[in-house]
């Protein structure tokens, strides 16, 4: 084909950096396979030799889902680097473009933080390659916390920079932040960034038998997740006035559904939090409170669920952006809902049903319920494919491509 032809993503956003968002977390959903269906003795989280031995004695189903889960998380992680490094040389080509300068002035400077969110995934991602594909790895892991810790913690500090910039900005003088713009979920973004490196600081907490990085894992993560937390609450509220008012953005009526991942985030972030105090200084959650806890979470998601998918059905949102001829970069944050709703549910599963002795493991509810977040892992992958081929195939004639809020 022409190279000189176009494609929609030459007509580059931050938001791209959801491409490589979602690629990550559908690695993560491949992980949970082996996380919940393989026995790891000895670790939280399964390893190479775990891996190994699982698919050297296990039954034909069980090989079968430690290929699907190795072959996907190998896959994904590596569109999840290659879009990551993608955007990264696209967003320092664009800083040098008049639009960039105008993107500064407006409300969409916080589409911005999509660069430390996909930069946080990326490196939980590399964690979960490492875990699977490393042999010996748990040897040297504590070692690598202080590591992980550390670049966290850069992610950390650029996420917070960054809206300490826009913020500043908005909140020092009236009349710089367009209140009719805010009709979508779309500046709740920087919260999803925070929450993301929060999680990432909770790894920590709940693998590390050092009770000093536990403990400091445990404040880092307490932080982000509560800052995360007051910036969701604040942007949602005045958002959904905005909504009231003016209507939903319709470009951006995928950021109607940011709550799902923002929740699994944090969720997950408490889960380890509970196993980090469980193991390191002997505070004990009961597994029927864990069960509802993670009820009431997935309950939250189902709402904002519904919630978007009204809204966007009666917009034409998928029929248009989707499975129609028009692009939008924010088309990649139907990815993010998908993926944490599969995750949301094998936790829920796992840590909460199981756990709690309510279902049995591997029983006909189990598989039930599960199924349901493998369809959810399914949307999730078909999405990815149908987007990046959208986004990134060149065309002789420009799309018609819909700019993000």
């Amino acid at each position: 084909m022409d190279r000189s032809a176009t494609r929609p993503a030459d007509t580059y956003s931050p938001i791209y950096f959801l491409a490589s968002l979602g690629a990550g977390g559908i690695a993560v959903t491949f992980f949970m396979f082996l996380m919940f269906w393989v026995p790891h003795p000895g670790q939280p989280v399964p390893v190479f030799e775990d891996i190994a031995a699982a698919f050297g004695t296990g039954s034909l189903a069980m090989q079968t889902a430690i290929l699907a889960a190795v072959f996907g998380i190998a896959v994904f992680a590596f569109l999840n680097i290659k879009s990551l490094i993608w955007n990264l040389q696209s967003l320092s080509a664009f800083k040098k473009t008049d639009a960039y300068a105008k993107l500064r002035e407006t409300n969409a400077e916080a589409t911005l933080l999509a660069m430390p969110l996909a930069l946080a995934m990326s490196v939980n991602a590399m964690f979960i390659v490492g875990l699977v594909f490393v042999p010996q790895l748990w040897s040297v892991v504590e070692y690598l916390f202080p590591m992980a810790l550390i670049a966290f913690a850069a992610i950390g500090v650029l996420a917070f920079r960054m809206i300490g910039t826009f913020l500043g900005r908005v909140l020092s003088k009236g009349g710089v932040f367009d209140v009719t713009a805010h009709n979508s979920f779309a500046q709740l973004l920087p919260a999803f960034s925070i929450a993301m490196v929060g999680v990432g600081f909770a790894a920590p907490a709940a693998m590390s038998t050092s009770a000093t990085t536990v403990a400091v894992a445990l404040m880092l993560s307490t932080f982000f997740g509560v800052a995360a937390i007051l910036y969701t609450v604040i942007a949602a509220t005045t958002a959904f006035a905005s909504m009231l008012q003016h209507g939903t953005a319709r470009e951006s009526g995928p950021t109607l559904m940011i709550i799902v991942p923002i929740v699994t985030v944090l969720g997950i972030l408490f889960v380890r939090q509970s196993h980090g105090l469980h193991v390191a200084f002997e505070t004990h959650a009961q597994p029927g409170e864990t069960m509802i806890f993670l009820a009431q979470l997935l309950s939250i998601q189902i709402v904002f669920l519904l919630l978007g998918a009204v809204v966007m059905v009666r917009q034409g949102y998928f029929s248009d952006f989707v499975m129609g001829s028009k692009t939008s970069p924010g088309s990649y944050a139907l990815v993010c809902p998908a993926v944490a709703l599969s995750v949301m549910i094998h936790f829920f599963v796992n840590k909460g049903l199981v756990g709690a002795g309510a279902i049995e493991k591997f029983g006909a509810m189990y598989w039930g319920v599960t199924g349901i977040a493998i369809v959810a892992q399914l949307v999730a992958i078909a999405l990815v494919l149908r987007l990046n081929r959208q986004h990134f195939t060149r065309r002789a004639v420009p799309a018609n491509a819909v700019p993000a809020e």
